[in-house]
Order: structure tokens, then sequence, then C-alpha cells
């Protein structure tokens, strides 16, 4: 089984909500809660790609931040672009733009990487650029760029390069195209990139929906789906939103193998 080179895990902003109950309805009422946005730069054979985008960099302009959707305040601390250039990356080298999905936090530096295709799920790209793409909490301006790139519509689980280093798992629900990536790394192994399948270990433990998310059914169905996925490949799950486990990881220019 192949495997990808290395992974450096971006800075990709934080998200601030005053009632943390909307991701756990009934828990956590009235409570505030803080939650780390990471975007994941991933090389395979010598390629770059990019999982998830973070937060738009303009915000690091603004060090109070600014309300986006669903009440959720983003704030950026470290700009994406400065954190590649840490690396000695520039945005054109990244060949492929991988999405979880499209909210604000995932997608809003789409339109730094210039040169880069982009691999959709067929049911997000319907919701991104139906008729009412505020329905889910979508804001067309931030990715509106992506439909004039290269680009193709895949429909369910995908493997990227044919080789099974990274492939991309349908896990709908949070939206109806939401995905998450699995990826053979060459000495951890196995790790799953669950985007916001769940936004904590805790809710993932107990199965919890948030209030806005697209499907409850749909989610519950993609959290078994995952913990039975961690199983069978006996990977590892980071959960983007979990700021506990952020903090415990490695972040850019450091790389985890």
């Amino acid at each position: 089984m192949a495997t990808i080179d290395r992974i450096y895990i971006l800075d990709g902003g934080i998200a601030e909500v005053e009632d943390g109950s909307i991701y756990s309805p009934g828990i956590n009422v009235g409570v505030p809660m803080t939650l780390s946005c990471n975007a994941y730069l991933i090389r395979h054979r010598g390629e770059w790609l990019i999982w998830d985008t973070g937060i738009e960099d303009e915000l690091a302009k603004h060090p109070e931040g600014r309300i986006i959707a669903h009440g959720i305040r983003g704030i950026v601390r470290r700009p994406i672009a400065d954190q590649l250039d840490e690396i000695g990356v520039r945005p054109r080298d990244i060949r492929t733009i991988l999405l979880s999905h499209a909210h604000f936090d995932h997608i809003g530096n789409v339109d730094l990487f210039e040169n880069a295709r982009w691999i959709a799920q067929r049911a997000e790209f319907e919701a991104m650029f139906g008729p009412e793409p505020d329905e889910f909490g979508y804001s067309l301006q931030h990715y509106r760029m992506l439909k004039e790139r290269p680009y193709e519509i895949v429909d369910g689980d995908h493997d990227i390069f044919g080789d099974g280093a990274v492939r991309m798992i349908f896990t709908p629900g949070h939206t109806l195209g939401h995905c998450s990536l699995m990826l053979k790394l060459p000495r951890r192994g196995a790790v799953l990139l669950s985007g916001d399948v769940a936004h904590n270990r805790e809710n993932l433990r107990h199965m919890r929906v948030p209030s806005f998310n697209a499907d409850p059914q749909a989610t519950v169905a993609s959290m078994a789906k995952v913990v039975e996925l961690l199983r069978v490949e006996n990977a590892e799950i980071w959960i983007n939103h979990d700021t506990a486990q952020s903090e415990g990881m490695a972040y850019a220019p450091k790389w985890i193998e």
C-alpha cells in the first residue's frame, strides 16, 4: 500500500461561539466554546495538495475577528499564506484542493491556489452552487471562483491517486456532501482527517448531532461509518475542531510522517 510523503498541520484560525450547545443540543447550554480550525498540507509523490483552507487570511487584519455564519465568530492569528512561506511552499505549487465541505472555516483561502484543480463531491457541489447556498450556511462569495477552476466531480468514496494513499470518504450529514479524508503515512500509519463529522471526540463518542446539520440521520450514519473505518483500518482520528486534541499536535513548519 502506498503512503503519502508527509503532512503539515496549518493553523486555519479559531471559531468562537457563545453557546456550545449548537454542537451538542442539551449539552453545554450557554457555555462559550473555542474551536480550532485546521488546514492540512499533504505531499504525495512530490506533489502538493491541501485539505481544507481555514478561515480567510483577510481576517488577520481584524484582531477581534468577525461573526460570519450561525453566530460563529472567525478569528485568524496566523495567515495560511505566511505558514506556507515558512515551509517554503508557494500557493501556486499546490496542485489539488480537497474540501471536507464549504463552510467558511474550511474554504476561506481557496482563492490563494490559482494553479490547483478541485475535487468535489457531487452533493456538495450542487448545494454550493444551487439556488439557495445560504440555506446551508454557505457564503458563495468565498468560493465562487472554484467553479471557474478545473474541477472533478465524484460520487461517494474516492481514491485520489488510485494507490490508496489518499482517499476521500463520503460522510454526509453535517452538509449534504461532507467528506472526510483517510491518509496512509509512512511512519504514523493510517490517519483519518474527519472534517466536521463531529466537532470533538466527546460528541463523536456519544453521536451528538449539531442543531444546524443538514441531515441528522445521515450524520449519525456517518459517525458510525467513521467509527467502523477506524477499527478496520486501525487508524487514528484527527478531529478538526477538537481544540484540546489540536493543542497536542505538531503544527507547521514541523511535519508528520
